[in-house]
């Protein structure tokens, strides 16, 4: 794998998110076992409260969604200026499209397996095995607007952040019935007091921030130190804030911890200014530290694996469970605080990563032997017909699990990746033929 041409930095960024998302899952999961079985698994922040804190870390969706605005505005700017939209969008969904079909496949054949047996993958992982794919629908859905965020980051500058952070506020107003500045000061609590209705609307609004973010950066609207420091600031004053008015402390959505994203609140901007921040602050350090050849290796090869991991990651706990439990070790070590714990800790990422690097070796193994079709190009009626399928398959898993969520989604995917890509076409080598070969990477 050698070293990418592209700018080391954003991709280094992408590259450590993805790690922090990985390590992040399987540190929360806990694995309880009764009678020497498998039983089930709790949520780290469900059983201790003090690790919503390190969300605000570990919450790295904004990097991701600033990440990929700026890598892209460039290209997708290039594409609006040959009046390409359609085709460019209906390229990241083909290639989201194409593993995820993959991935759910093994699901739906890993279930027909396990079911008859009475196992633990349509039970104990059942939902475990596809919740991390909200993802892909959130990404798809804001790169489908970065096109009029180009637009808006044009005309308005960085006043299109404030516009989206204002129209956000004013959504969690009305959320918490807040009328009065008497009130005000108890806004946290009343939004999570209630329920969301029409605010589900921030689930695209505040997700659309740190996107225009991620284009004024590449625009140079936002750069340097100073601006790091001063976003880092804002950031946690805006969380003191935040807290103070009853806002929940984790940053993720689960129920017994609170909930900031489900639709995302206030607070969570707070730890987008605190991201967008210390990359600002970091980078010229950064920059110095990625010029080297080795970390520019590192960052090739995790960018090569970088969606194979992301979809695959998860299932690794269904066979590390197994192989726990039969070398007897302590996967499930109790509470937080109790002895054993962190070694319990230890013992369960281990296993995870045992079981993960095959299944990643030859999921990438297959991935590059496929022939990469060129995204159709002849119509925004197949784009259109194309994404709601993928949107109907993600839904579909997101919402029913691996069973029998993985079978349909299977279905819907399928016929999106099929419906996607151009008939016959296939992505020409350097000498301009057209023939089959390996698929880059992933």
């Amino acid at each position: 794998m050698t070293p990418s041409p592209r700018d080391p930095y954003p991709d280094a960024l992408r590259a450590g998110a993805l790690l922090v998302v990985v390590f992040g899952h399987w540190i929360a999961t806990l694995p309880r076992v009764v009678d020497g079985a498998l039983a089930g698994t709790d949520h780290l922040l469900a059983v201790w409260e003090t690790a919503g804190v390190l969300t605000w870390l570990v919450q790295v969706v904004p990097l991701f969604v600033f990440v990929s605005a700026a890598v892209s505005a460039d290209g997708v700017a290039r594409r609006l200026a040959r009046g390409g939209q359609a085709h460019w969008w209906s390229g990241r969904a083909l290639g989201l499209a194409r593993p995820t079909v993959t991935y759910l496949a093994v699901l739906t054949a890993l279930v027909a397996v396990s079911m008859p047996a009475g196992g633990s993958l349509h039970t104990v992982f059942n939902t475990s095995l596809t919740v991390h794919l909200w993802f892909l629908l959130m990404l798809l859905t804001v790169q489908a607007l970065l096109p009029w965020c180009l637009r808006l980051d044009a005309r308005f500058g960085l006043g299109a952040v404030g516009g989206l952070v204002l129209v956000a506020a004013l959504l969690d107003l009305l959320r918490g019935g807040v009328t009065s500045i008497d009130t005000f000061g108890e806004l946290g609590a009343r939004v999570t007091a209630r329920p969301a209705g029409i605010v589900w609307l921030n689930m695209l609004v505040v997700w659309l921030i740190p996107q225009q973010l991620g284009i004024a950066w590449t625009r140079g609207r936002v750069r340097g130190v100073g601006a790091g420091a001063a976003l880092l600031l804002l950031g946690a004053t805006w969380l003191a804030a935040a807290l103070a008015s009853g806002y929940p402390v984790a940053m993720v959505g689960v129920q017994l911890a609170g909930n900031n994203m489900l639709p995302p609140t206030l607070a969570l901007i707070g730890v987008i200014w605190l991201q967008v921040g210390a990359v600002l602050l970091c980078e010229p350090v950064a920059r110095r530290v990625l010029a080297g050849r080795a970390p520019a290796r590192v960052i090739a090869v995790l960018g090569a694996l970088g969606m194979p991991l992301y979809l695959w990651h998860k299932l690794a706990e269904w066979p590390a469970a197994w192989l726990g439990l039969r070398l007897g070790l302590p996967i499930d070590a109790g509470l937080p605080g109790e002895a054993g714990f962190w070694l319990g800790r230890a013992c369960w990422i281990g296993l995870c990563l045992v079981m993960v690097a095959p299944v990643i070796a030859a999921v990438v193994r297959f991935e590059l032997r496929r022939t990469r079709d060129v995204p159709a190009a002849d119509g925004m009626a197949r784009v259109l017909a194309g994404g709601l399928a993928l949107y109907a398959g993600l839904g579909a898993a997101l919402a029913w699990g691996a069973w029998p969520g993985a079978v349909l989604g299977l279905a819907a995917v399928g016929l999106a990746s099929w419906t996607l890509r151009q008939r016959g076409g296939r992505a020409p080598d350097a000498s301009g033929s057209t023939k089959a070969r390996p698929a880059q990477r992933p």
